[in-house]
């Protein structure tokens, strides 16, 4: 099921863990939705399934790496946090369980639809409502959590993406925190579902254990250039990379879906 690779290749696999992790740390988002075409055309890794069980395992590492800062600032809310990583890992197991039994090209299919929908995301005007800055401690609405969760985590297996576009409002809905917090609490959901998704595809040999050490070395060198070079651009050229980046997640899309589409009998 694994692909023995070349030098080139392995060298490949460091590029886009850089890639990745410096868009992380620039624009801090998205960048793991990209970890897994850049595996599968860039490096040329022919299994798409375990280049799905792969970069989960490496997203799963760079967000737990990721957290350390933000639980030392005081950006995490331990109690609803653990909450929603328990109940999404169970639906993230369930839903890897689902994706590894769906043929590779649908897979893609699907996920290059799903990338749209980030892109769209991504360019969408955030709003901050009077009192998000300040949030409300303590008490948030169980159902909303375990409901949101499980929502989250399916589609974070189904994929084996992180899942973090969808796990902060996700917090923000069920808890009402305020962003800053979500987005700190979401990474220890982000690095949980990957982690479970990874092991479930690992437990079906569906994990290049060489390539995802590869992509996170080099996530972690692009995270730390990434963020360093976030710390000198002003709020209307992060709006800019946000924009660019964007685009180029719809374009990586669109060449997705016109290579996976024949899976459902498309043809042009």
């Amino acid at each position: 099921m694994l692909a023995d690779l070349t030098l080139t290749q392995h060298i490949l696999s460091v590029v886009s863990g850089v890639a990745v992790g410096f868009t992380l740390g620039l624009i801090g988002g998205g960048g793991s939705v990209l970890a897994v075409p850049l595996l599968l055309y860039l490096v040329g890794y022919p299994n798409p399934h375990v280049v799905i069980g792969t970069t989960a395992l490496a997203v799963s590492i760079n967000a737990y790496l990721n957290l350390i800062p933000h639980a030392r600032a005081g950006n995490v809310r331990w109690k609803e946090a653990v909450i929603f990583a328990i109940i999404g890992a169970i639906a993230a197991y369930i839903g890897s369980t689902l994706g590894k039994a769906v043929d590779g090209k649908k897979l893609l299919f699907l996920f290059a639809i799903l990338m749209l929908v980030i892109a769209a995301l991504m360019i969408r005007p955030k709003k901050v409502k009077p009192g998000e800055m300040e949030g409300n401690p303590g008490q948030f609405s169980m159902w909303k959590l375990v409901v949101s969760a499980a929502i989250v985590g399916t589609l974070s297996g189904f994929f084996g993406i992180g899942g973090g576009f969808l796990i902060v409002p996700g917090l923000v809905f069920a808890t009402g925190m305020p962003m800053l917090a979500a987005v700190g609490s979401s990474l220890f959901s982000v690095g949980t579902f990957g982690l479970t998704t990874a092991v479930n595809y690992a437990s079906s040999g569906l994990l290049d254990w060489t390539v995802a050490g590869l992509y996170i070395a080099g996530g972690i060198a692009g995270g730390v250039f990434g963020a360093r070079l976030a710390t000198h651009l002003g709020k209307s050229s992060k709006g800019t990379l946000n924009l660019i980046f964007a685009a180029l997640v719809a374009v990586v899309a669109a060449y997705m879906i016109y290579k996976n589409m024949s899976a459902f009998g498309i043809h042009l």
